[in-house]
């Protein structure tokens, strides 16, 4: 299920980078245990050029970064995970803006997170747990010296934001609004029942018992002082559940008024809708206005031009509609104008940033099934492709007079990059796994075109494994992508690791299939309400084509993948006609009648099955749930793997129970991996660990 392309990319990664600050609560991360070292880098000495998952886990994962005021450093933070003790910890680094001069910031026993310079250049801001555990402020001078917590509120800080002139701070942390059944019964307080009477009562891996309020704080003396809740009262969230973070808050260069996103809906007008809005609070006065009122889509991610007059945010058209595109509009704050500048621009647009001069902007569009960097002519409209090349760029920032960017790809994990904002060449300057990628092979990741059914022309990506020879035969993997509208790109992933794969001899084949974003509008829209449909002749189109060539063995071919590619495979599984020996699905949509009344956010539903499954007089209706895989289990014939986490309530585990029980009830080989503790990913690092054994297992038995 989608979400907005870069919050998906982040979780897919682990590893996106970003000026903005959140806490890693909720994320899969876990800080160090009292009297516990913190994990850091290890120098590791391989015993083979061939990728492991014990190889995996242990790089690092640059996270957020930020620039200083003067353009000079940048100071940004890495997690490590052991695997041994199922836990991760992150540092602080600092380094001169062309990657010269790179130290650890911070030395403490602590993982320290969101770095984020104070805006008189003076301070690093970050969080980190004080001795009761609690996310707090904290701030050192750029030097390493000076480590201080600068606030002390009884509940975690999940984000924080300097004003311009550091006479206030803003920040956000959770609030109870409802009661509970101990605050109904008081004399029932050990009883662990809930008490629900509207939807929403659950997202994506949380009961919703909070909301997410933003907080301002007095900062004249150093310290948050005499802070006040900007949303008193109101049952509603900003940063947006699940993934929001503080790009979607942002102060105006006077400090007197800041902007942020919320959907203002309760219950089941919130699992309905993705209309959220951008709104404009006034400190003084508690004034708040909607900018963005009769806007009926997401609207996402303000970014304030640094001369103050224009917004751009990415903004979404259609109510309901959470894979829509994602349009650049830019506003004129002084006049409430609006533009579209993406009007004639077929592809999506996420990841703003301003030049100093308030007249470009900055941001990354996919296209062709590569992520991008562009740049923004406010006075003309004209908009410039700046790079090009096998590789997804997942952040971008404005230094003065070039870019820090964050680079990925299928081959390599997530480093910084400077680039030239008018050539596009890109210098790398951070290099956290050199030494693990200088003793590694990494298969090659080749382009191809493939005719679809219907006559049109669709990219696959082809990895090989490492050390590929021509002359042999390999086994080869359909990877089905999830979202469904996510574009498989060059991105690089913990888990669904291509060069992992490759590194066990395995060729993917991994079809930009429709539905899909960076092919233009009407490629990504011909999914919904008919996931049986092209998409699925598709993935065929992709797997028939690569077997025929002589270095694929077509009697050795698996279908792998997650959530809609979960769906995929189960699908595929009554419809492959033979051609899969074996097959895994993760967390994917089995029943789709149970599917509609199981999930949290009704509007994904509602808009890509077409509605409930009792509204027969709906054509899309009929249609997509004459196509649930659940109804063609009589015709499954190849073993399968079912992974499930059990709390993942977007696809609830009971879809994954349903399938491996169906399997084995047609007397088909099957196994059920299920982790209690995971949602729709696995982040934890010996769940992940074993993830990646029982996978490869699980196609090496059928396969090899």
């Amino acid at each position: 299920m989608r979400k907005n392309k870069l919050f998906l990319l982040a979780m897919i990664t682990c590893s996106i980078v970003s000026c903005n600050t959140q806490s890693p609560r909720g994320n899969g991360a876990e800080t160090e245990p009292k009297g516990k070292d913190k994990i850091g880098p290890k120098e590791l000495t391989l015993k083979s050029d061939i990728m492991t998952p014990e190889v995996l886990w242990s790089m690092g994962r640059i996270g957020e970064y930020s620039l200083s005021p003067d353009h000079s450093q940048i100071v940004y933070n890495v997690t490590y995970y052991s695997v041994e003790e199922n836990r991760s910890g992150s540092t602080l680094y600092i380094m001169n803006a062309d990657g010269s001069n790179n130290r650890v910031l911070s030395n403490s026993n602590q993982s320290e997170y969101s770095p984020q310079w104070r805006p008189d250049g003076k301070k690093v801001g970050f969080l980190c747990p004080n001795d009761d555990g609690v996310m707090q402020l904290w701030e050192i001078n750029p030097d390493g010296t000076g480590r201080q917590c600068v606030s002390n509120e009884k509940d975690d800080i999940n984000g924080f934001l300097y004003s311009p002139d550091c006479q206030q701070v803003i920040f956000t942390k959770e609030v109870k609004l409802k009661e509970t059944v101990a605050d109904i019964y008081p004399d029932l307080d050990k009883s662990s029942g809930r008490i629900n009477n509207d939807l929403m009562y659950r997202h994506w891996d949380q009961w919703v018992d909070t909301y997410g309020h933003i907080f301002v704080g007095n900062f004249s003396s150093g310290k948050i002082e005499a802070s006040f809740d900007a949303m008193q009262g109101e049952q509603w969230e900003s940063p947006l559940r699940p993934f929001g973070g503080m790009e979607q808050i942002q102060w105006l260069p006077d400090g007197q008024s800041f902007v942020y996103c919320c959907r203002k809906k309760v219950g089941k007008d919130y699992a309905l809708s993705t209309n959220s809005d951008i709104y404009r609070y006034f400190i003084q006065s508690g004034e708040c206005r909607n900018l963005t009122e009769g806007m009926m889509g997401y609207d996402l991610n303000p970014v304030i031009s640094p001369d103050g007059k224009w917004m751009a945010w990415e903004s979404m058209e259609r109510d309901g509609y959470e894979s829509d595109k994602q349009r650049l509009f830019v506003m004129n704050l002084e006049t409430g104008e609006k533009t579209d500048y993406s009007a004639r621009f077929d592809q999506c647009c996420t990841g703003f940033s301003w030049a100093d001069d308030s007249q470009h902007l900055f941001f990354i569009s996919d296209a062709y099934a590569t992520d991008q960097l562009y740049v923004l002519n406010i006075e003309s409209g004209d908009i410039k492709k700046l790079t090009t090349g096998q590789h997804n760029y997942v952040s971008v920032h404005c230094n003065g007079d070039h870019l820090i960017a964050g680079r990925q790809s299928m081959s390599h994990p997530t480093e910084l990059f400077s680039v030239s904002p008018t050539t596009g060449k890109a210098t790398q300057i951070t290099h956290i796994n050199d030494n693990i990628f200088a003793q590694l092979t990494v298969g090659d990741v080749k382009e191809r075109w493939v005719k679809t059914t219907d006559g049109k022309d669709m990219l696959v990506w082809v990895i090989y494994p490492p050390h590929f020879d021509a002359n042999k035969q390999y086994p080869a993997l359909l990877y089905c992508e999830g979202g469904p509208q996510s574009t498989v790109s060059q991105f690089w992933s913990y888990r669904w690791n291509f060069q992992m794969m490759a590194a066990n001899d395995y060729i993917i084949v991994a079809p930009n299939r429709r539905g899909l974003p960076g092919f233009g509008q009407e490629w990504l829209e011909e999914i919904s309400g008919d996931y049986g449909g092209q998409c699925m002749k598709d993935y065929l189109s992709a797997i028939d084509e690569l077997a025929k060539e002589p270095y694929i063995d077509a009697n050795r071919l698996g279908a792998v993948g997650a959530s809609f590619g979960g769906f995929s495979v189960y699908w595929l599984a009554g419809h492959h006609d033979g051609r899969f020996k074996a097959l895994i699905a993760h967390d994917g949509m089995f029943n789709l009648e149970a599917q509609y009344l199981e999930t949290e956010e009704m509007w994904f539903v509602n808009w890509d099955l077409g509605g409930p499954y009792w509204d027969w007089n709906n054509p899309t209706v009929r249609k997509t749930y004459a196509q649930s895989p659940h109804l063609f289990v009589d015709k499954w014939t190849a073993p399968i793997l079912v992974i499930h986490g059990g709390n993942d309530y977007r696809i609830c585990f009971t879809q994954g129970m349903q399938a491996y029980n169906a399997a084995i009830l047609r007397g088909l080989d099957a196994e059920f991996l299920y982790f209690p503790d995971e949602n729709h990913w696995v982040l934890k690092p010996q769940n992940g660990i074993l993830w990646q054994r029982r996978f490869y297992n699980w196609l090496d038995k059928y396969l090899k």
